[in-house]
């Protein structure tokens, strides 16, 4: 099972995500996570990286789709994997239809996290203050959340109506508690 999990930073999609990888043991592919480890390694393309990513940018979607290429041939994704952060472009979404059926792969569920925008920022305040400061993440502010969250209006939000005109997408009140989201997400996936 290959899923999607989309909704604007804070959404909750890796709550989700890490819910999803526990109950039907497949891989959480986090771009996010992913795009850190390669600032954490030092590299180029994470020393590029953090550049993008702490300005409230994106990464370029060949740097993406070839680290996603390469994560979902390793062994532990042969029972499937969610994306959590990708795709964020309808360009994306082309490229990973592309390279998943050169694989001989597809996206089986596509599901969306609605949420209201006051309650992000209300969540990344609290996350804050919860976070001890040598263990917060340099993009954890209201700053790069506002950017972040105009930069998926902008570039994300056209691909809801890409997967739902593929008839691939579902949507859940991102608002509820974590478990009655986990809830409305099993629905779907069990369907």
């Amino acid at each position: 099972m290959n899923l999607i999990l989309l909704g604007p930073p804070g959404a909750g999609k890796g709550t989700q995500a890490k819910r999803l990888e526990d109950k039907f043991k497949i891989v959480q592919l986090s771009t996010g996570d992913m795009l850190r480890a390669a600032i954490a390694s030092g590299s180029e393309v994470g020393l590029k990286a953090k550049n993008i990513i702490d300005s409230g940018g994106l990464v370029s979607d060949d740097i993406m789709v070839q680290m996603i290429s390469e994560r979902v041939d390793e062994p532990d994704c042969k029972n499937g994997f969610i994306l959590d952060g990708f795709p964020r472009t309808v360009a994306q979404a082309e490229a990973l239809d592309v390279m998943l059926a050169d694989k001989g792969l597809q996206i089986d569920h596509v599901i969306e996290l609605k949420v209201d925008e006051g309650i992000l920022f209300d969540r990344i305040r609290t996350r804050i203050a919860e976070t001890p400061e040598a263990e917060r993440r340099s993009d954890d502010n209201e700053e790069t959340l506002k950017k972040r969250l105009d930069v998926f209006k902008e570039q994300t939000a056209p691909i809801i109506p890409y997967y739902a005109d593929k008839g691939a997408l579902k949507t859940v009140d991102g608002m509820a508690s974590i478990d009655e989201v986990s809830a409305q997400i099993d629905t779907i996936v069990a369907a």
